[in-house]
């Protein structure tokens, strides 16, 4: 393969080998080691291959290796002339994302009151494999349609999340049809819970605002405690790719696609197959909006009590909801001409710049928020979109992982990770002990570097800096 360094933080794969674009990676010296070790550079050249690929096939600074596309892959294809849609660019946790909320907290205030609220979010936040917080399976159908809107209706959060989440936290063309016994089965009770890997709810201390007037249009400022919720569509999610990508592995033919890894099964967005797709992932994702409604309305009513407060004197106000596993029909500019695009972001999230008319109005002079987390004991960001973003409007969706779950449990076992977390002052609260090593702050890339790589790329500029004060682990 053929690699070009174009800038200090530019990468190019030339158009060769029947690819239809060039690729291009965003990334750091630093920060494309791992791209170099796990094949995501080869993922990157093979995306390039897509009916209907526009532009480039790209890569944000937190690429590594996944299925198909690699995490932190975005690739945009045109609707009207012959686009795919391919589930390997949205991944198996459909929707997974993170919402933050703020605080009328700092952090002397955690700190007296550490113990209790810990034990309060330890108690209300269920993650691992079992169950959720809501057990109505007639709840739970309804929310793959109404989102976030449907748990609201049922007393969970308030009205004015929904203008601070991503699409107000309803996925539109959501077909119920479209979901399996199956992945019903195993979602039917998992709504309301973090579940388990990388998935977290994170309590943080605002430690460093770059950018004043963003910080306090988001509702952001220094000393402020805030809460970082990241987890998706759970086991729905990931039954709903599965049965997605059996269907289209059989209906390539029919379509005269051929694609270098069987990984990038796809079909044209305007196909029965394609519309069924989009239907199935717009319902998962509506699980996700919901799940991660529900979860912020468990974490509000923790700091309530924890704090002795009614759940309005905590002042946790949604800063916002945003996905990394989302394909979405959006128009961009291409050549100097808009086109109708099939938009995957694969473990990179939405950043849409200011003035953009899909952002609520409060928002719209500053730009999106974009929502960066770390790992465990390490830093999270918050930046915010940009105009003139060269990726589709994409920025990274987190640190990236360093190394493997079985790697990283090699070097450490969960109780010394925690031991460190705990005598650096980062209460931890885990779903497994045992499993804290496969997280661990080292199985990760340097997020702050990411979050420097985003701005300097044009991506999205940063705003504030969150410093972890305890975390409830999937």
């Amino acid at each position: 393969m053929t690699l070009v360094r174009s800038s200090d933080i530019v990468w190019d794969i030339p158009r060769l080998h029947g690819m239809r674009v060039p690729g291009r990676l965003f990334a750091s010296e630093p920060l494309m080691l791992k791209a170099r070790e796990d094949r995501a550079i080869q993922q990157v050249e093979n995306v390039a291959h897509l009916p209907g690929i526009v532009g480039y096939s790209m890569a944000m600074p937190d690429i590594h290796w996944g299925y198909g596309f690699p995490i932190g892959g975005v690739a945009a294809t045109d609707v009207e002339n012959g686009g795919v849609v391919s589930p390997g660019g949205v991944g198996f946790d459909i929707c997974c994302g993170v919402r933050l909320l703020a605080s009328s907290f700092g952090e002397e205030d955690f700190a007296g009151r550490r113990r209790e609220l810990m034990a309060e979010l330890d108690r209300r936040i269920p993650r691992g494999l079992g169950k959720g917080s809501i057990a109505d399976s007639s709840l739970v159908r309804r929310t793959l349609i109404g989102g976030a809107a449907t748990v609201l209706e049922a007393g969970y959060g308030r009205p004015a999340d929904l203008d601070r989440c991503e699409e107000h936290g309803t996925s539109a063309g959501a077909d119920v049809a479209a979901i399996s016994a199956r992945a019903l089965e195993r979602g039917g009770s998992q709504l309301g819970s973090l579940g388990s890997g990388n998935h977290f709810l994170e309590v943080q201390v605002v430690d460093q605002v770059l950018d004043g007037e963003a910080a306090a249009v988001f509702g952001l400022s220094k000393g402020m405690v805030v809460v970082m919720i990241h987890c998706g569509s759970r086991g729905l999610g990931h039954q709903t790719c599965t049965d997605q990508l059996k269907l289209m592995g059989s209906a390539m033919s029919r379509y005269g696609i051929e694609v270098p890894d069987r990984q990038l099964a796809c079909v044209p967005v305007r196909s029965p197959e394609g519309e069924r797709y989009l239907a199935a992932m717009a319902a998962a994702s509506n699980f996700a909006w919901a799940n991660r409604h529900v979860l912020a309305h468990e974490a509000r009513k923790a700091f309530a009590a924890a704090f002795g407060v009614s759940m309005e004197r905590t002042g946790m106000q949604l800063v916002y909801d945003v996905a990394h596993n989302l394909a979405k029909v959006e128009r961009h500019e291409v050549g100097g001409a808009e086109r109708l695009l099939c938009v995957h972001r694969k473990g990179a999230t939405r950043a849409f710049g200011p003035g953009h008319p899909d952002l609520p109005e409060d928002l719209r002079r500053v730009g999106q928020p974009v929502l960066v987390p770390g790992s465990m004991g390490t830093a999270s960001w918050v930046l915010r979109g940009v105009p003139d973003n060269p990726a589709f409007a994409s920025a990274a969706h987190g640190a990236g992982r360093l190394m493997s779950r079985k790697k990283a449990k090699q070097q450490e076992t969960g109780r010394a990770v925690m031991d460190g977390l705990e005598a650096g002052g980062i209460s931890v609260r885990p779903g497994s002990v045992g499993l804290l090593s496969e997280e661990a702050p080292y199985a990760y890339k340097d997020v702050d570097e990411v979050a420097r790589v985003c701005e300097v790329a044009g991506l999205a500029q940063r705003v504030a800096r969150l410093r972890p004060l305890g975390v409830v682990k999937g």
